[in-house]
């Protein structure tokens, strides 16, 4: 009896060690939502059996005939638990199929329908990002591999380069982590000393150290071991909750912090993934706080990482009419096209992505943008080309020079839906500029800055008669005209005129006005116009004053 006692204590401390030993190096989640959770549970209790055998056989090791069936009646205790084990996994797995729940995973995702011209106001240039993540990799390692005192032991953590709104530029920000465990123990001590910023309109990379900022080295990341890194720290704070992948952003004053969505699953047991909030920790003390969806501060901006909106829309396009409809009928259904970009408005960062239909073909039916702290979704009807086809054509206008196209960026440009993309050569650079018509994908300006790219664009749209500028708020103004200027441009008459007071010139077409023909400098009119900040504005209408 007591060797039976003292096997069952030797099985129970050696299981314990497994377990603890596991659960600091795997950090598994202690949640009947995760399933690798009844994994766990089946293998130490196997654990806790063979080594409660090994135990009470250890003095002669050989089992007697008469050893054989209570052995085997023990061994059913963790075959029945491996078995219920399984029972809950496929329950739960059933409950949650989108087979049985279509509506509730349609309802995963609100989205209104969205009116293109007045949601989506005109970008101005300090607004609009001109690198890719690919680009701003390269841009973030250089910068480091110019600092001698930081090259040798620290790197650039590429997997993050978050793109966030910072003091109302969008900007990729990333930390820096120690190259290998040796340079690891040299700076435990004072830890990671700042992080890479890239703002992505002028292209400008700097380190931000923290010393400049007036704070503390950086000691919690996902680069740090033991009781330091993110995940370990994450799991012995908040055992029960399953996280989405932490992302990386820095407040208003620079200050840096760790978003860990917590994810919550709405349908069934494994089903309906969703964000219920989220566990923001300071990346230098460690110090944590956990904000449901409705109480996140607006300073973040990315809580729903892309992965999830496409998802969740893709259910809500696809099973518009039940599930057996998306799987034969297909009627009405669509989805999300293969990639996605981002655009900053109103401090908020949104997720952009086409929407076609289940057939794939080569054409949009409209886009999506989504709000990525708040997941609020619309859905802008805009039939026109899909995003690979617009690269396409952005590279065929400068075919020769073989340069590559970044995924487009939707932007409103003359009141207009319109592909944004930079070109760039072999290196990786930036060289030019393209924009590219949704409606028309056969329209495309190209520009060496962004300035020259706009009034290119512009032109070309207002030329092929297009363009849809809002002309309910334009000014007005009536001067003496004080230099007029003409130009043949792709067939097309042009007059260039500037008046009296202005620095700007005007612009308008023979096609769109015949009387200009007869103006002269001297003359007095009046010119209705939208606010621009191009040097040469499309004049709405021009007539004698």
């Amino acid at each position: 009896m007591k060797s039976k006692v003292k096997s069952h204590l030797t099985a129970a401390l050696v299981t314990l060690v497994v377990a603890a030993v596991g659960f600091y190096f795997t950090l598994p989640a202690i949640s009947v939502h995760n399933p690798a959770l009844l994994l766990d549970i089946v293998v130490l209790v196997a654990i806790y059996y063979v080594v409660f055998l090994i135990s009470s056989k250890r003095g002669s090791g050989v089992i007697m005939p008469h050893e054989v069936k209570p052995m085997l009646k023990m061994l059913r205790i963790p075959v029945i638990v491996a078995a219920c084990a399984a029972a809950v996994y496929i329950i739960g797995s059933l409950t949650g199929a989108v087979i049985f729940n279509a509506g509730r995973y349609r309802e995963l995702l609100t989205v209104e329908s969205g009116d293109f011209q007045e949601d989506v106001d005109a970008i101005s240039y300090n607004q609009i990002p001109t690198l890719d993540s690919a680009s701003a990799i390269r841009l973030g390692d250089k910068k480091l591999g110019e600092l001698s005192d930081m090259v040798s032991q620290f790197s650039v953590m590429e997997y993050y380069y978050t793109q966030i709104n910072y003091n109302g530029t969008p900007v990729r920000v990333t930390p820096l982590e120690y190259v290998d465990v040796f340079k690891w123990f040299n700076n435990v001590k004072d830890g990671i000393p700042g992080y890479i910023m890239i703002n992505m309109v002028s292209q400008d990379v700097s380190l931000v150290r923290f010393s400049d900022i007036g704070c503390a080295n950086m000691k919690y990341s996902t680069a740090e071991h033991f009781q330091r890194n993110l995940y370990r720290h994450l799991r012995f704070n908040y055992p029960t909750y399953i996280f989405e992948e932490p992302t990386f952003e820095v407040d208003d004053n620079g200050i840096p912090y760790w978003v860990c969505p917590r994810i919550e699953y709405k349908i069934g047991l494994y089903g309906g993934r969703d964000i219920g909030g989220i566990v923001l920790v300071n990346a230098i003390d460690g110090s944590s706080e956990y904000y449901p969806v409705s109480e996140i501060p607006t300073w973040i901006d990315r809580v729903y990482n892309a992965d999830l909106i496409i998802e969740q829309f893709d259910y809500y396009g696809t099973l518009r009419h039940g599930f057996w409809n998306s799987v034969f009928g297909q009627k009405d259904c669509r989805e999300t096209t293969d990639g996605y970009n981002y655009v900053a408005l109103d401090d908020d960062v949104y997720m952009y992505t086409g929407v076609t239909s289940v057939a794939a073909d080569q054409s949009n039916i409209g886009f999506v943008l989504t709000n990525q702290r708040t997941k609020e979704t619309k859905f802008y009807e805009i039939a026109g080309a899909d995003e690979f086809s617009a690269m396409r054509s952005a590279e065929g206008e400068v075919q020769n020079l073989r340069y590559e196209s970044t995924f487009p960026l939707l932007l409103n440009v003359g009141n207009e839906p319109t592909y944004f993309v930079a070109l760039k050569d072999d290196a990786g650079l930036v060289k030019m500029y393209a924009m590219v018509n949704v409606r028309q994908y056969q329209i495309v300006a190209t520009g060496q800055t962004l300035r020259e790219c706009e009034e290119n664009y512009i032109k070309l749209i207002r030329s092929e008669g297009i363009t849809t500028e809002d002309t309910s708020e334009a000014k007005e103004l009536t001067a003496v005209i004080e230099d007029i200027r003409t130009a043949v441009i792709d067939g097309n008459s042009y007059y260039y005129f500037r008046l009296a007071g202005s620095d700007k010139y005007f612009t308008a077409s023979v096609s769109s006005n015949s009387e200009i023909v007869t103006y002269n400098a001297g003359d007095n009119v009046t010119v209705r116009y939208n606010e621009s900040e191009l040097s040469v504005i499309p004049a709405i209408e021009i007539k004698r004053a």
